[in-house]
């Protein structure tokens, strides 16, 4: 090809992906190569049968073709992310697959996670949603995800996978079918059923819906085609390209008190982060109270509740070996000033007064300060 007409069309790439809204990789504008997209075009034209959870795509209607064509030339001219997807797939996919067939669910349901949330355990949306599958709060505790200040379960792929699932049932014992299930998932079973009773049809291909929601099953769709045959699409990932599946060891703690991941994190013989990032359901610097299910490194729960109990016991023989004292907080204070002022470390005086780095304190109120 032309130099000249290799970089008109690296020109026109920079262009779409600046001018067209949603098609930016998530991290940073990352220019594809060209040479590395289909160069015949009639490698990427779709061939029935095409069908989402075992329901048929009308591709002989021609804006049913338009729209799902759309969807799949976006998906494949972002290249960087949908790498990015096959690669977090091999991470994730296995546990959500595993999940979805023992509950005999469709297994395109593990698409609509990867349309919602490009896995990403703490990716948020406009609208409040959150996590994996992007549940907003309501709904997300009324399938039994705990959402607090301290705990954010939507941000835990098996916590929100079962919730999805229990969520998916109910949409489809609704509605009756799994695309329309899809469709109120994404715009609210009230707004979906309302568009159905005045348009008088239950076929999600018939319906005007907001135009989010027209785009919602195709886009799921073109993720769909482009995974089950990536070398047809320009993707030529190795295995060893792909991030391998979480391996970790579950531990049950049963806490009286709050305990810091840094306590965690020692009794599993790693490092704070590798605990959060095994568990981002955790929010702040420590565990509150409580019967909690926690992801360790794989092997480190051997032994771990002996190492856990005899750090929770040092600890608190620490404090009890420290004179207590008051401190009063004078207007103008901070937490960073006091903890400066008195030369204490400001993690121990948050866990002292079971605060977080974005407590608000204010003046006549009274803090411990062990010493």
């Amino acid at each position: 090809m032309n130099l000249h007409i290799k970089k008109a069309l690296l020109a026109i790439t920079v262009w779409v992906y600046l001018a067209v809204p949603g098609i930016a990789a998530e991290e940073s504008l990352l220019i594809p190569e060209v040479a590395l997209f289909p160069s015949n075009l009639a490698e990427i034209r779709i061939s029935p049968p095409l069908d989402f959870c075992g329901e048929p795509v009308p591709l002989d209607d021609p804006d049913i073709r338009e729209n799902l064509e759309k969807e799949l030339l976006l998906t494949i001219w972002n290249r960087p992310q949908f790498i990015l997807y096959v690669k977090r797939s091999a991470r994730y996919m296995p546990y959500v697959e595993k999940m979805l067939r023992e509950n005999g669910m469709p297994e395109d349901l593990k698409y609509v996670a990867i349309a919602e949330s490009a896995l990403l355990p703490h990716i948020g949306s406009s609208a409040g949603a959150v996590g994996y599958w992007q549940f907003i709060k309501w709904t997300g505790q009324k399938y039994g995800l705990r959402i607090d200040e301290d705990i954010d379960e939507r941000r835990n792929i098996f916590t929100s996978t079962r919730a999805a699932i229990r969520y998916f049932k109910k949409l489809h014992g609704d509605f009756g079918s799994w695309t329309l299930a899809a469709a109120s998932y994404n715009m609210g079973e009230a707004g979906l059923g309302r568009r159905i009773a005045e348009q008088n049809t239950r076929n999600y291909f018939h319906l005007y819906l907001p135009l989010e929601t027209q785009r919602y099953i195709f886009r799921i769709l073109a993720i769909k085609l482009v995974l089950s045959d990536l070398p047809k699409y320009g993707f030529n990932l190795s295995p060893s390209d792909l991030y391998p599946p979480v391996e970790f060891d579950r531990v049950h703690l049963n806490i009286s008190s709050n305990v810091s991941v840094r306590t965690i994190a020692d009794a599993a013989g790693t490092y704070f982060k590798k605990i959060k990032d095994l568990n981002p359901e955790i929010r702040g610097n420590r565990l509150v109270q409580g019967n909690h299910v926690i992801l360790v490194p794989k092997g480190a729960s051997k032994g771990f509740a002996q190492r856990f109990n005899t750090l929770i016991a040092q600890q608190k023989a620490a404090r009890a070996a420290m004179k207590k004292e008051t401190y009063v907080v004078k207007s103008g204070d901070s937490l960073t000033l006091i903890a400066e002022r008195l030369n204490i470390p400001l993690r121990d005086l948050l866990e002292w007064n079971q605060l977080r780095y974005n407590s608000t304190i204010h003046p006549g109120q009274h803090l411990v300060i062990l010493r």
